[in-house]
């Protein structure tokens, strides 16, 4: 019965991806921001899907069961962040429009006036978000293998999923990933409800017997103690995190900000999003329970799928798996797009809209290939990778807020100098010196490092009077979409 609910799920989620779109899109603006017409509802289900993923559904479940409270770094770098895009979000958009963005490589390029930081810029989109796209991928086969025990169907359920994202990612664009948000959260929000209710009641009377319980056989999960998830590690991976959000440094957060109507949509969306965050806390309520129920040398990641088998019937079960695959798949469409625009129009470099359509498309077939591949194949190939994720990314944070402003403080090449620097160190810590800074985030020391050095060449660039322009040239070349 489970296996039969989980193709079902898969295949519903693909339909719903094709419903999106009516005809398929005629050019790359309408196809990755959506004409730039989409309005409140599908804008919120948009963002809020870059929240609920298969990290937050099993990997928030996880960490709470290994980590304790240090699992609620999660909570607060949510509302810190939008905090942030309620006041910057209207200039982005409104540099979007104007100058014809859909990438965050194009908005680098065009400030700058770079071609070289804009390639850059999407390259390392690329590199480092692409892990971000296998984690999809090899979550929906361990949802599937956790539930059912055959290694087999994990492997179809890996390529039947994936598929039909790709199909209707090539068809319908953004709107299909709105469409299939919509799915995603109202089945994921039910789901978390029902689980929040029904395993601490079961295992031990409700919430508040279980926390109880918990003060009284593993304190220590109560608190932030010595050891890998200490008090520098929950506070570096909270501030690195707010500030990859706030500040745009996931090539996938574009496309939906690029898409809205008008700037209220998405300063309604910013006043209430904080709030819809705050759900990422029911999972981590599961993780509590299961240090109620499993031993500690038990898999993390199954945390969730393991408790709700023993404590669901099987149909039940079926909607919590269909839940988790939606988590799975939405989340890799939107990244598909992120990554397909990136290669299309800051690598690839196509002018004519037509040769950068087929690239795009290209791309997203060859990206979702090779992680699909790689999942099955190679799981783990990429895995030290995806510690690079976030760190590497939100080296970009810098010049994402220098863009901003109307005066040039700084030219291309201290930006691109600080970036490539702040770069090597996180690679360098990530890879050959994990333990040098502690538990602290390898993000921030690269951030630390990439101030530095932006502000030891911005004043070197001065001292020799090569002051930046006071507001950048309009590229020539670049016309609004």
């Amino acid at each position: 019965m489970i296996l039969a609910f989980t193709f079902a799920g898969i295949v519903l989620i693909g339909v719903l991806g094709f419903v999106g779109r009516r005809r398929p899109a005629a050019d790359l603006t309408e196809w990755t921001v959506g004409g730039r017409k989409v309005g409140a509802v599908s804008m919120w289900f948009l963002q809020a899907g870059e929240i609920f993923t298969t990290f937050t559904f099993l990997g928030m479940a996880g960490l709470a069961f290994t980590g304790g409270v240090a699992a609620f770094y999660a909570l607060p770098y949510v509302p810190i962040a939008y905090a942030v895009l309620y006041f910057i979000a209207h200039r982005l958009w409104s540099l979007g429009r104007e100058r014809g963005y859909l990438t965050q490589g194009d908005y680098l390029e065009d400030r700058f006036q770079s071609r070289t930081l804009g390639t850059l810029s999407a390259v390392l989109g690329v590199i480092f978000v692409l892990p971000y796209l296998q984690l999809q991928i090899t979550g929906l086969g361990l949802i599937v293998k956790l539930v059912t025990g055959d290694a087999a169907s994990s492997t179809l359920s890996m390529v039947i999923g994936f598929v039909l994202v790709v199909a209707f990612v090539l068809w319908a664009g953004l709107r299909g990933v709105a469409v299939t948000s919509y799915f995603k959260d109202a089945i994921m929000l039910v789901v978390l409800l029902v689980l929040l209710i029904a395993i601490p009641v079961h295992f031990a009377g409700g919430i508040g017997a279980m926390f109880e319980r918990i003060q009284q056989l593993h304190p220590d999960k109560l608190v932030l103690h010595a050891g890998p998830n200490d008090q520098a590690w929950f506070a570096s991976s909270m501030i690195v995190s707010a500030i990859g959000v706030a500040l745009m440094t996931l090539p996938h957060q574009w496309a939906p900000l690029l898409s809205a109507r008008d700037p209220k949509v998405l300063r309604r969306n910013y006043t209430w999003m904080p709030l819809y965050g705050l759900c990422i806390a029911f999972p981590m309520v599961v993780g509590f329970a299961a240090l109620l129920v499993l031993s500690k040398d038990s898999s993390s990641n199954a945390v969730l799928l393991t408790l709700t088998k023993q404590v669901l019937p099987g149909w039940a079960t079926g909607l919590i798996v269909v839940a988790a695959i939606a988590t799975a798949m939405v989340p890799a469409a939107g990244i598909l797009i992120g990554i397909s625009s990136l290669v299309a129009r800051n690598i690839a470099r196509v002018r004519n809209e037509r040769g950068q359509f087929w690239i795009n498309h290209g791309t997203i077939v060859g990206a979702c290939g090779l992680a699909l591949v790689l999942a099955i194949v190679r799981p783990d190939l990429l895995a030290n990778l995806l510690l690079l994720t976030y760190s590497g990314t939100v080296q970009l944070a810098p010049a994402n807020l220098l863009g901003l402003l109307r005066k040039r403080w700084v030219s291309k090449v201290p930006i691109l100098v600080a970036l490539v620097v702040s770069e090597i160190v996180v690679i360098y810590l990530t890879f050959w010196a994990p333990h040098l800074f502690g538990n602290v985030n390898i993000g921030i020391v690269g951030l630390v490092v990439n101030l530095v050095v932006l502000v030891v060449a911005g004043v070197i660039e001065r001292a020799v009077g090569r002051a930046p322009s006071a507001s950048p040239v309009p590229a020539a070349e670049r016309t609004p979409s």
